[in-house]
């Protein structure tokens, strides 16, 4: 099973930026295929962004042209650039993938933007 450890929440104001780290072990990260997720108060988990092993990426579209998802394979790394932040993004960050047919997920980061 893969282990992940997110960092990086905080507390921004609407316009602001923040980058999210996750860390990853007990797996060969470079063929990992990881996500991020996040959960608002009272909603579902939505899946924010995706990269797979290739460096090939996707993105939800309340996010498109403010997030970037990107990757550190030496470091095992997935990081979430999140620029331009608006009050609806909100939520608890949560850092995700798959191996063995085991879905492993971190603990999760709160992302708090009010002014």
């Amino acid at each position: 099973q893969v282990r992940l450890v997110e960092s990086g929440g905080g507390l921004v104001q609407p316009g602001g930026s923040l980058r999210l780290s996750c860390v990853a072990s007990g797996s060969i990260f470079s063929v990992l295929h990881m996500n991020w997720f996040r959960q608002a108060p009272g909603k579902e988990r939505e899946l924010v962004a995706r990269i797979i092993s290739s460096g090939s990426t996707n993105y939800a579209d309340s996010v498109k042209g403010r997030f970037t998802i990107s990757r550190d394979n030496p470091n095992k790394t997935v990081y979430l650039q999140m620029n331009n932040l608006k009050t609806e993004d909100t939520a608890v960050y949560y850092c995700n993938t798959q191996s063995g047919g085991v879905n492993s997920w971190g603990q999760g980061t709160q992302v708090t933007v009010s002014s």
